[in-house]
């Protein structure tokens, strides 16, 4: 009898030691698996900086043609009549360039005013219905439907 109680104080102190081993395990793999998370992130964070960087030399070399074109126009300043043509091009190309991006002109001619597009400016005494456009101040532009610049109008009042 004598021995059972000393096996009994044995026993709690094992199941000590146990939990405290577990808890140390644990310990250990939270801060294995928070390393590897910050790890994960600065990864994924570099990542996203190299596609960022890509994505801007891509529309950069894209650019290059519009540049290589206002070099020409500026040298043939001396013919009015070439320079206008040659920066007409040159916004045709860009426009172009842009377009093929995903860039989308708003509307506005004969438009009722959306506040998702438009921005209202100024306002003039009209018989057309309220809140019609009736001029385009500054061209407003999306990009794959999303609104880059709302288009800056003059509206109608009565």
């Amino acid at each position: 009898m004598s021995d059972e109680p000393k096996q009994r104080a044995k026993a709690p102190k094992q199941k000590k030691e146990t939990k405290e081993d577990k808890i140390a395990e644990l310990t250990t793999d939270l801060k294995r698996i928070q390393a590897e998370f910050e790890n994960y992130k600065k990864r994924a964070e570099k990542e996203n900086a190299q596609f960022c960087e890509y994505a801007k030399a891509e529309i950069v070399k894209k650019l290059l043609s519009v540049l290589d074109s206002f070099e020409i126009a500026l040298k043939s300043t001396g013919n009015h009549e070439e320079f206008v043509k040659g920066i007409e091009l040159i916004y045709s190309q860009l426009y172009t360039l842009l377009k093929d991006e995903g860039l989308a002109h708003i509307e506005t001619k004969g438009k009722k005013f959306d506040p998702y597009l438009h921005e209202v400016m100024l306002s003039e005494k009209s018989d057309k219905d309220d809140d019609t456009i009736i001029e385009e101040l500054q061209k407003g532009y999306t990009l794959k439907g999303r609104v880059l610049r709302h288009s800056k109008v003059k509206v109608a009042k009565k």
